[in-house]
Formats: C-alpha cells, sequence, structure tokens
C-alpha cells in the first residue's frame, strides 16, 4: 500500500510539472504568434530608411554595380533590416521591428539586439541550405549516434564473444578509438585517407556542385563521429548486457534457446532500459563534439560564430552561439529525463 501510494504521488506530479510546463509553452508560443500578427512588414521597415539610403536604392535599380548591402532578418515576431557600404565613405544603417514599431538598431541596446538577431539567423540558418548552422549540427550528431550505436552493438557483443579473434579485435578497435583524440580521428579521416588512397571528398558529388565541398566534408565528419561513438556505446552496451543476471542466459539455455535467441529475446530488451541514460549523455556530448567541424570548415554553430567574427570583429557573436547550445542541450536533456523516467527499471 505504502508503495502504490509513493507511486501514485510520484505520477500526480509529473502530470503536475507537465501540465505547467505545456501551459508555460503555449503561453510563449500564443504570444508568439500574436507579436508575428501585429509585427511590422519588411516594406514598411524599409520606409524608415534615411533619405541617403533611399537615394542608393534607387540609383542602383538601373545600375549593375552594387556597393549598398542590405541585410533582412525575419524572425517574424521580430525583425532586422541593416543598410552598409564600404570603402572611404562607409556607413552603416540598421532598424529592429518589433510589435507594430520600428526602433533605430545603430547604438546603445537596440544595437545590441540588432546583432543578436542578426547573428542568431545565420547560426540557425533560416532560408539556407540543409548543411548549415544549427541544422548541419543537430543532423550530424543524430546520425553519427545512430550509426555508431548499431556499429557498438556489434562491437559490444565482439567483446564478450568466447571467441578469441573476435573479442580482441573488437577490444583493440575501442582502446584505439577511445584512446586517440577526436580531432586527430577527424585530421585522419578527412586529409590523411584521401591522401594514402588518393581520391576527394568532394570528388563523391557532382563538382559542378557549389556545396560540393561542403558535402564531401559532412561525409567524412559523419564517418569520424560514427567510428568514434561506436567505440564509446559499445562499452554501453555491454555493460549493459552483462549487468543482466547471468540466471537468465541459464534460464533461456533451459528453454532450448540458442546464444543469439537468447540475446535478442531475452537480454537485449532488458539491456536497452538500462542503456538510456549513458546514451543521453553520449549525445548530449556529441553535440559539443561536433563544434570540431570548425577544423574542415563545415559551417555549424561554432565555425559560424567564428568566421562572424573574423570579419565583423565582433565578439558579442559568441553569446547567441552560448545560448543556442545550451537550449539545444537543454531540450534534448528534458527528452531523455522523460524518457528515462518511463523506462527506468528502478521503481
Amino acid at each position: 500500500m505504502k508503495n502504490f501510494l509513493q507511486k501514485l504521488i510520484h505520477v500526480r506530479e509529473w502530470d503536475q510539472s507537465s501540465k505547467t510546463a505545456a501551459i508555460l509553452f503555449m503561453a510563449v508560443v500564443l504570444v508568439y504568434i500574436a507579436l508575428s500578427f501585429i509585427n511590422i512588414s519588411e516594406s514598411e521597415m524599409m520606409e524608415n530608411a534615411s533619405v541617403t539610403v533611399k537615394e542608393m536604392i534607387e540609383a542602383e535599380k538601373d545600375s549593375s554595380r552594387k556597393r549598398l548591402t542590405i541585410t533582412y532578418n525575419d524572425f517574424k515576431a521580430i525583425r532586422y533590416l541593416s543598410f552598409s557600404t564600404g570603402g572611404a565613405n562607409a556607413f552603416h544603417e540598421a532598424y529592429i521591428g518589433f510589435a507594430g514599431t520600428v526602433f533605430q538598431a545603430d547604438e546603445g541596446f537596440g544595437k545590441f539586439t540588432g546583432q543578436m538577431v542578426n547573428y542568431t539567423y545565420r547560426m540557425l540558418g533560416i532560408g539556407q541550405n540543409l548543411l548549415h548552422g544549427v541544422k548541419l549540427t543537430l543532423l550530424l550528431t543524430t546520425s553519427s549516434i545512430l550509426i555508431g550505436f548499431i556499429f557498438s552493438v556489434f562491437l559490444a557483443l565482439g567483446k564478450i564473444s568466447t571467441n578469441k579473434i573476435i573479442s580482441k579485435v573488437s577490444s583493440a578497435y575501442v582502446f584505439f578509438f577511445r584512446g586517440t583524440p577526436l580531432l586527430i580521428q577527424l585530421f585522419v579521416v578527412y586529409f590523411s585517407i584521401p591522401g594514402i588512397f588518393g581520391f576527394s571528398w568532394r570528388g563523391l558529388f557532382d563538382l559542378g556542385d557549389p556545396q560540393a565541398v561542403y558535402k564531401g566534408a559532412f561525409v567524412a565528419a559523419l564517418i569520424a563521429f560514427s567510428l568514434n561513438s561506436a567505440a564509446y556505446c559499445a562499452e554501453i552496451v555491454r555493460a549493459a548486457i552483462q549487468s543482466i543476471d547471468k540466471g537468465q542466459h541459464e534460464a533461456a539455455k533451459a528453454l532450448g534457446l540458442g546464444y543469439a535467441q537468447t540475446m535478442r529475446h531475452i537480454i537485449i530488451p532488458q539491456a536497452t532500459r538500462r542503456m538510456i541514460p549513458p546514451l543521453s549523455n553520449e549525445f548530449i556530448m556529441m553535440i559539443k563534439d561536433v563544434s570540431l567541424v570548425f577544423a574542415i570548415s563545415l559551417m555549424d554553430i561554432t565555425t559560424i560564430s567564428k568566421t562572424i567574427m573574423t570579419s565583423e570583429g565582433n565578439y558579442l557573436v559568441f553569446l547567441p552561439a552560448l545560448v543556442i547550445y545550451l537550449i539545444v542541450t537543454g531540450i534534448f536533456t528534458w527528452l531523455f529525463g522523460k524518457m528515462e523516467e518511463r523506462l527506468s527499471i528502478y521503481e
């Protein structure tokens, strides 16, 4: 009876916290939608440009030479518009559209807000190709963990195999990838292997494709991160399998089940629940490890931040990058936490 009441209280607390989170989320969504409807349009923001900017826009309509750079970032609820030129007479003019009002963004808090909106927009890769910013980070992380986990199951079974050759080979693989830096592994896959075998990663794609270099780098990074993840996941899988009571192996044998059947129907289903917490940690770690792709010029969050900092000389760009990483890891930490609560072996 006591245990039943404790479970009931736990469920009610979980439901209450979930309801609170859902209400807050819906409130944020509704406010965002409301601000999107009442916000000012791009054309209306353009009307607030100075006379100088308007004259330059008119002058460049019939000219092939463009001196004026126009940047427009649309987050619906908040919009950013800037005009800039280079050279000796360079100037910059920026505006923010929020809650149906246009604000100057050339100095003070307005300038800071405008920069944060612009940098965040660029790092999220809104309106750009798939291999960009946050999308690249999440795609590379998810793909690497998925491929690595599938490979790790075979490595784990290989390590605990009674066949000494398979066991030694699997153990050597895990030792190698856990004992060497991930950055060096990335360099070996991206630079050394093509040099040894005489090919290029971009050559795997149509050379006329302007994204061939980046797609080739993505494939190389995916291979490197998947191989690395497999080594760490293999130890997680091995530990989970060996944590299952040996009596279940003996019971399965008594029922006439073979090794493969025992693993598939009895051991692995139970071990899977025990893998969730460490696999969640591995996923979170991989999100941050993916930032190493800046070394091969893949445009993830870190690379874009560094590029913006180099081109504009503004170190504030790392603030939205930090917040984006924190939000992404926070979301996945919460999701994995809920998954662990539902599938936990401990009650």
